[in-house]
């Protein structure tokens, strides 16, 4: 099967991860398999990008991955050895699969369309403590020896920015990730912010 993109859609490889992603997040994946070596190495060269896209039991999709995914492009790459390949990225943009094919090697193409990115929303009164808690995460790993190229939150630090902070927690937090895609898809992100809030409530509740 060959897709053929209209001008409002575009082809991405796509990488099935048991992993969710948010524009500007940070995602490191040590690469072995062949059919992503040569993915990667493509879109290293090309300086293009591939797609992320979240594998979980019970997920509701009419593909065998999320439906929903993000763009990502490759800002490290590395080659320890023979057959790996180190690399980390920057995630850009969600996108929707339409459809999609497979290469004879296993590698999945989608026929995507990009979702808007997150409206600038500046955080409510009531939602900056979620902002000021990871504030004072970054400044504690920093004071502890790690440095901003370690962190796994890239520059810059938007705290301001409702997306931005929730998006961070959402990366950073021990979540299922049907419940983390489910924030993914969410087109609010002052909503998403809130459900932040109220999974950090419900935690400091007493046993």
């Amino acid at each position: 099967m060959v897709i053929i993109a209209s001008m409002s859609t575009k082809i991405l490889p796509l990488f099935p991860l048991g992993a969710v992603i948010f524009p500007q997040g940070l995602l490191p994946l040590r690469i072995f398999e062949a059919r992503y070596l040569d993915m990667v190495k493509r879109c290293y060269r090309e300086g293009s990008e591939f797609g992320i896209v979240s594998i979980f039991e019970g997920g509701e999709s009419k593909f065998p991955f999320s439906e929903v995914g993000t763009s990502v492009r490759i800002i490290d790459f590395d080659v320890p050895e023979i057959g790996l390949i180190n690399i980390r990225c920057l995630a850009s943009q969600r996108f929707r699969v339409l459809s999609t094919s497979r290469q004879a090697d296993g590698l999945w193409l989608g026929e995507v369309e990009t979702i808007p990115n997150d409206m600038t929303v500046n955080l409510p009164a009531d939602l900056v403590s979620t902002a000021d808690s990871l504030r004072q995460l970054i400044y504690a790993l920093l004071k502890q020896g790690f440095t901003e190229d370690s962190l796994p939150i890239a520059t810059p630090y938007l705290f301001d920015d409702c997306a931005w902070v929730a998006n961070r927690w959402i990366e950073l937090l021990n979540l299922p990730l049907a419940q983390k895609q489910r924030l993914l898809e969410l087109d609010s992100p002052l909503i998403r912010l809130e459900l932040v809030q109220d999974i950090f409530a419900e935690n400091e509740k007493p046993a």
